[in-house]
């Protein structure tokens, strides 16, 4: 079983700038890749980015690249998101995620994602 944890959401200006935090217990943490999800008003759940088990492999949306990082600090079983450059586009609750058992490489596909945080409210104002 794996408990997340997210933290640092809030309300900023376009922009501005946030780092979200997901704090991890239950499982070896730095065994499992790690992916960030979000889900805006009204829409469904989306890929924002991913990172494998070392921190040596990314992925980002085609509407985050450029703006966001992902990063993960093992020793402290945390992930991070920075986010710079936020656009209102961006106000969604987001939420971190740790695939299933077996699946070790970075993935995009929220259905290979088994365990999930409770989410971070990001708001972006215009």
């Amino acid at each position: 079983q794996v408990q997340l944890v997210e933290s640092g959401g809030g309300l900023v200006q376009a922009g501005g700038s946030l780092r979200l935090s997901c704090a991890a217990s239950g499982r070896t943490f730095s065994r499992y890749p790690m992916g960030w999800f979000r889900q805006p008003p009204g829409k469904e759940r989306e890929f924002v980015a991913a990172i494998n088990w070392s921190g040596g492999s990314t992925s980002y949306a085609d509407s985050v690249k450029g703006r966001f990082s992902i990063s993960r600090d093992n020793a402290n079983d945390t992930v991070y998101l920075q986010m710079n450059s936020l656009k209102p586009e961006d106000t969604a609750v987001y939420s971190c995620a740790v695939p299933g058992p077996g699946i070790v490489a970075v993935t995009t596909n929220p259905n290979w994602y088994k365990y999930w945080g409770q989410g971070t409210q990001v708001t972006v104002s215009s």
